[in-house]
Formats: C-alpha cells, sequence, structure tokens
C-alpha cells in the first residue's frame, strides 16, 4: 500500500524526495532585459549619428581654409617681388580630396584672381569633393585688399542644412 504521493513518484528517494530538490540556477539575460539593452543603445545612435555627422562637416570646412591659408604667405612673397599669382600652382596648392575635381581637374574648385593690378585680389575655394553633402558647393573666399590685410568669407552650400556653426573662426559667412 501507497503511504503518500511522495513515495509513488520517487520510491527509491522516500518522502523527502522535492524537499531535497534544490532550484537550478539560471544564467543569461531575460528578453525584456535585452530589449532594454536595445532601446538605450538606439536612443544614443539617434543622438551620435547626427552630432559626429555636424563634427564631420565642420572640420572638412575648416581643413579646406587651413589648406588655401598656406597660400596667403606664397601670394605675399610673389606679389612683393612684382609677379601677380594666376593659378594655384603658382601658390604651392596642393591636391585635395575636398576641393575640386580630383579625378579630371586637380585645380577644378580652385580660382586665384589677382588680376587688378593693385595687388588686391581673391583666392576661392569651392567645396565640391570628397565633402559631406551639407557642405558642397560651399566656398570659400579668401580676399586681399591693396594694403595687405586678408579677410575671409564663407559661401554657404544651397543645401536648407547649413548651419553658422560650419563657418570657422575668423571667418564670416555671406
Amino acid at each position: 500500500m501507497i503511504k503518500n504521493s511522495y513515495q509513488s513518484l520517487a520510491p527509491h528517494r522516500g518522502a523527502n524526495f522535492f524537499k531535497d530538490c534544490k532550484p537550478m540556477n539560471m544564467k543569461g539575460f531575460t528578453l525584456i532585459e535585452l530589449m532594454i539593452v536595445v532601446a538605450i543603445i538606439g536612443i544614443l545612435a539617434a543622438i551620435a549619428i547626427p552630432a559626429y555627422q555636424d563634427y564631420i562637416a565642420r572640420t572638412q570646412v575648416t581643413r579646406a581654409l587651413g589648406e588655401i591659408s598656406g597660400m596667403k604667405s606664397n601670394t605675399e612673397f610673389l606679389l612683393t617681388n612684382g609677379t601677380l599669382p594666376t593659378t594655384g600652382s603658382d601658390l604651392g596648392y596642393s591636391n585635395s580630396n575636398l576641393i575640386g575635381d580630383i579625378a579630371n581637374n586637380l585645380e577644378s574648385g580652385l580660382t586665384v584672381d589677382f588680376s587688378a593690378g593693385d595687388s588686391s585680389g581673391t583666392i576661392t575655394a569651392v567645396l565640391n569633393g570628397d565633402v559631406a553633402t551639407v557642405v558642397n558647393g560651399s566656398q570659400i573666399i579668401l580676399s586681399r585688399d591693396t594694403i595687405g590685410a586678408w579677410t575671409c568669407v564663407i559661401v554657404p552650400s544651397a543645401s536648407s542644412a547649413w548651419k553658422a556653426s560650419y563657418v570657422p573662426s575668423g571667418c564670416t559667412s555671406s
């Protein structure tokens, strides 16, 4: 005769069979924990990606300005020696993947104009190379007046996403 139901389930272990069983340690994450982590990563990505794209656009404009600013000293040297610069090559322009069409015409995005003959002129760079869409078509204009003072003006691209923060310090936006 069966004394209790424990013995019928586990006759070899006796009445304490279920009391001796310990819960198994579960390892891993629940589905809700994983969903929370994915949601947090999504929120961070939604904030970080636009900020990174703005950073890239701003640094591309600043880098292009730095590349053409080096030509100011060469311009001064040529003007002091009575020569009017006419091309970027005259000023020591080196290839840039931001300015012009690298594959076809290295100076397609760079214009040097000192044709007035009074030592005033401009160096203009058009960002149309390997640049962010928002700054593609922007112009950086370095202007020299007759007394040798240089100014920098940024002509924004036609993109409606252009931001004033893309203008480097020392330049103005038109």
